[in-house]
């Protein structure tokens, strides 16, 4: 990922983006942009190298919120923006929830974490197996706190399909596109149904 400085950047019109994922910046850049003209956002890891915040919230709000501060304040910019989301099953009682990274135990696993969610759902009839991918996303401008939430909803699959993707994807198989597992459509695809796509037009709305 290339390197901006941030001296070069005006804090009044950056918005620090709280991944390294270059595709995210792109994503929420595409719906927040429109509403924030002549805003620019880039992503924290372009930014430097900082440590990553401890997320000890209890919901996706509040670990969302904890990495937009962490960004704002390791920065020094006015304005960040950071998601958290997760997989919440509804025969698991909403989980894995917001510990869906690191469920098997080790952060990031997505074979793990799978391996784990296929053994515990493969005792529960088709009927249900109800499911939906969760995002909050939250906008900080200075002390102004902004959220927006949005649902996939669909049901959890037996068998991973697909090669996209990440994390829970391969089993996750969204209303939007009958038959097709998350991993199997393409990245344009995803982005039109997805759980972060929903949180930010909400957030935008709200701008």
């Amino acid at each position: 990922m290339s390197q901006v400085a941030i001296s070069e950047l005006d804090p009044t019109a950056t918005v620090v983006v709280a991944t390294g994922n270059a595709h995210k910046v792109v994503e929420i850049e595409a719906i927040l942009a429109p509403v924030m003209p002549g805003v620019r956002f880039v992503a924290l890891g372009e930014l430097g190298d900082f440590p990553d915040p401890v997320e000890d919230g209890e919901t996706f709000y509040d670990n969302a919120l904890i990495k937009a501060r962490a960004a704002q304040a390791e920065t020094g910019l006015l304005m960040a923006v950071a998601d958290d989301s997760g997989l919440c099953v509804d025969a698991l009682d909403g989980a894995p929830g917001i510990f869906s990274a690191r469920w098997a135990g080790e952060h990031g696993n997505d074979d793990a974490n799978n391996e784990k969610l296929m053994a515990q759902m493969a005792d529960v009839p088709d009927g249900e197996r109800t499911a939906r991918f969760h995002s909050s996303v939250v906008l900080v401008r200075g002390d102004e706190v902004l959220r927006g939430d949005g649902d996939c909803e669909g049901v959890v699959g037996r068998v991973p399909r697909g090669d996209h993707g990440f994390g829970y994807d391969p089993l996750f198989l969204p209303e939007e596109t009958p038959g097709k597992t998350m991993a199997e459509l393409t990245l344009d695809e995803k982005n039109k149904i997805s759980h972060r796509f929903h949180a930010l037009e909400d957030l935008a709305a709200k701008l």
